[in-house]
């Protein structure tokens, strides 16, 4: 995980899968996994299904948690401000949602150009 105030290398595309473990949503979000329950203490906006006293994520809690962990460690806000930010005009804006989905779509895309350029 990259110090406080480090940019961290661009995650790892969401696979197309529909639920994620708790273990596997951390790693693709690079967190740990009581950083996420504490995340959903002080963050409402993230839901997981729990079935048989586990959690599950789908791909938006994981893109809002990866939207969240900008905010605090990239954007420098604290909780407090994330939490305004995500519950004030500029979470209707969607635009950082929206950027967020266009950088993993293209990291997407970049992985099955080499999965196909791989196969020639």
């Amino acid at each position: 995980m990259p110090a406080a105030g480090e940019k961290n290398p661009e995650l790892e595309p969401i696979p197309g899968k529909r639920y994620f473990t708790i273990g596997e949503a951390a790693k693709l979000c690079d967190l740990k996994p009581h950083v996420l329950r504490y995340w959903e203490q002080e963050f409402k906006q993230i839901q997981p299904v729990k079935r048989n006293n586990r959690r599950y994520y789908q791909r938006q809690d994981l893109l809002l948690i990866r939207q969240i962990r900008s905010l605090l460690y990239e954007q420098g806000f604290t909780i407090t401000g994330a939490r305004q930010w995500l519950s004030g005009d500029e979470a209707n804006d969607d635009s950082a949602r929206y950027q967020q989905l266009i950088r993993q779509t293209i990291n997407e895309l970049d992985e099955i150009l080499k999965l196909l350029k791989s196969v020639k």
